[in-house]
């Protein structure tokens, strides 16, 4: 079977991603690629693709990974209705109560005014 993938490139802390289809089994880094798509660089959020090989690959059965499918929706490509959407993950604290936004307020006591001294006259 057939997967549409991403497969890094680029150097230390700088990845680029290419847009690969390639067996599911095979280790994306294996080098034994069916095809170029596209590529995507995550810090500019430029994507380059062929969307007709795209296209042609997904009617064809080749199965998008969550990631991949996301970047294809957001680059209009239309996803056949067996790709399921990836659920959207919302961040929770371990230790909620603990964080100093919840912890309780503190009342600030009022600071006291020094004393008048009578006006000598």
């Amino acid at each position: 079977m057939l997967a549409i993938r991403m497969q890094r490139n680029g150097r230390t802390h700088l990845p680029v991603y290419r847009i690969v289809v390639q067996e599911s089994q095979r280790h994306p880094l294996s080098g034994r690629v069916v095809a170029e798509v596209g590529n995507y660089n995550p810090h500019t959020k430029n994507t380059v693709l062929d969307k007709e090989k795209v296209e042609f690959y997904l009617k064809n059965g080749a199965k998008p990974s969550t990631r991949v499918a996301r970047v294809l929706k957001e680059n209009g490509v239309k996803l056949p209705s067996w790709v399921k959407d990836a659920p959207v993950k919302h961040a929770k604290a371990k230790h909620a109560d603990k964080l100093r936004k919840n912890q309780p307020k503190e009342e600030e006591a009022p600071a006291e005014a020094p004393a008048e001294t009578p006006a000598e006259a």
